[in-house]
């Protein structure tokens, strides 16, 4: 359903149960949550101009301000999504294999559709709704080695008005030959595309070597050279996912010290870098990635799904590591960010950790948003930020009414709804201020 910004005037409010978070909440307790129960979040020209109880900024507006309301459903920030293959949407929930065996039997055949622009665009459709469906509006997504791929992806969310950031597949050996390029048109295709889409409205381009196995020395040194030479963009990869694989690694650069020394060797770590997994690391390697600022996916459904590991997050944020979570589509089984969190949840108990809802929500949110290096543009409603939010109905199926029903705590709500929710508790989804979906009778 599409809708028009030109719909909402420069000014106007949405009314509803508010939350959203100031800081961490495993850090700084009850002071990082905001949470209104009947709230107004006042929008000027897309961003937030105010949030806080109803009752005190209504008094201070217009009766004519034209209003929103959402009252008995919970509004927060939108979600925001660290790690996700667009192209690998076809692909969700394919049977049977870990990482490597996986690529080989369905990734790789499914990206090779995407040299075709019409399916690619098709899919970019498709992909860009069912983030908006499911309360996502800022993800960081991979194409595929294609430049069509990248055009079609950003071309979908230029249109929906979201916050992306995206970029063309870096594969010059062990890959099939019809998705593989070398390093000479990686980098420069790579470039076209920066200059192209990087900055275009809110999307920005990120360096994507695949990983460290399939890309050689001289496409690793020309991507690092590629994220030096244009300040602003972003790098995004994978490490430590799978034991087979970094064994592969350690054959492919026997120098390096280990997976993720391999990528800093090459300039590939610092301040808008992003690599999902991160399972196997030690505290070396996770010092390092403090150090320079670079940043960690969290993408439990995939790494259950692959039977790959179980991610550390109580050890990253000991040793200060940015951390941010990922869907991870295709691999991972759901675009839903609520699914997401409650296998979260499930991760950290195997592990012998806790994850309290608000760390949750959190981590969907200004978590996210800090570890793309976007927290001062989304993540909450402070004053200025860009005014993207979820309206989340807490009613949504008889069973979350029921339970819901019992909860006497705002943390035992939003457990729940961590736990039992999916894609049919999004109301709504609101891109700068304006609705790109709502939820219908066909939704439910």
């Amino acid at each position: 359903m599409k809708f028009s910004p030109l719909q909402f005037g420069p000014l106007h409010a949405v009314r509803g149960e508010i939350l959203h978070f100031l800081a961490d909440p495993a850090a700084h307790g009850a002071r990082a949550v905001a949470h209104f129960p009947d709230g107004l979040l006042v929008i000027r020209d897309g961003r937030v101009a105010e949030c806080g109880p109803a009752a005190e900024l209504l008094p201070k507006l217009s009766a004519a301000l034209p209003v929103t309301d959402y009252r008995g459903k919970l509004i927060l920030p939108g979600f925001v999504d660290t790690h996700i293959h667009y192209a690998q949407t076809d692909i969700i929930a394919s049977y049977g294999e870990q990482l490597l065996a996986w690529l080989e039997k369905y990734t790789f055949p499914t990206e090779r559709r995407f040299a075709d622009p019409e399916h690619a665009a098709a899919v970019a459709e498709f992909f860009c709704d069912e983030l908006l469906k499911n309360g996502t509006t800022t993800a960081l997504a991979f194409a595929t080695v294609h430049p069509a791929s990248v055009d079609a992806l950003f071309g979908a969310a230029r249109e929906r008005r979201m916050r992306l950031i995206a970029g063309k597949v870096l594969m010059d050996r062990n890959c099939p030959d019809f998705l593989r390029d070398t390093a000479e048109t990686g980098y420069m295709e790579s470039k076209a595309l920066i200059e192209r889409w990087h900055g275009c409205e809110r999307l920005l381009y990120a360096v994507t070597p695949r990983f460290a196995p399939t890309s050689t020395p001289a496409q690793m040194q020309l991507a690092g050279q590629l994220f030096a030479e244009h300040p602003g963009v972003y790098l995004q990869s994978h490490v430590a996912e799978n034991r087979g694989e970094i064994e592969w690694v350690a054959q492919l650069y026997p120098k390096a010290r280990s997976y993720l020394d391999v990528y800093d060797g090459f300039g590939q770590l610092g301040a808008r870098a992003v690599y999902a997994h991160c399972i196997w690391l030690d505290d070396e390697d996770r010092r390092r990635m403090a150090d320079t600022g670079t940043a960690m996916s969290f993408c439990p459904t995939s790494n259950l799904f692959l039977g790959s590991g179980l991610f550390d997050p109580g050890r990253a944020r000991e040793l200060g590591v940015r951390v941010g979570i990922g869907t991870d589509v295709g691999a991972g089984t759901s675009f839903s960010m609520l699914q997401t969190l409650g296998e979260a949840y499930k991760v950290l108990q195997l592990g012998g950790q806790k994850l309290s809802a608000e760390s949750a929500f959190h981590l969907a949110t200004l978590g996210g948003a800090h570890s793309l290096d976007l927290d001062g543009l989304i993540g909450n409603f402070l004053p200025g930020k860009e005014a993207d939010f979820v309206v989340l109905d807490l009613q949504a199926t008889p069973l979350l009414a029921r339970r819901m029903a019992s909860c006497e705590t705002l943390s035992e709500r939003l457990f729940v709804l961590m736990m039992l929710g999916d894609d049919r508790c999004v109301a709504a989804t609101h891109v700068l201020g304006a609705p790109a979906y709502r939820a219908g009778p066909a939704a439910r």
